[in-house]
């Protein structure tokens, strides 16, 4: 989500900047991939909030791979 966020961020300052030098049709067509980008971050976040993250932690494969001694002259 921080890319979608960036890109939001830009977008506001492309209007700013096509507002400050009366470009008429870019300050519409900037409007609406802003509110596309808003209605995506909106999107997203909504989903973020309804799908927890759980962390598994890292598998610990030794004990499948028949390594649990601890020194290698003990077998």
């Amino acid at each position: 989500m921080p890319r979608l966020e960036e890109i939001h961020a830009n977008l506001l300052d492309r209007l700013q900047e096509a507002k400050e030098q009366g470009w008429l049709g870019e300050v519409a067509a900037i409007e609406a991939r802003l509110a596309a980008a808003e209605q995506k971050l909106a999107a997203m976040c909504d989903l973020e909030a309804r799908h927890a993250k759980v962390h598994l932690g890292m598998p610990d494969f030794r004990t499948s791979a028949g390594r649990l001694t601890d020194s290698p002259d003990s077998g």
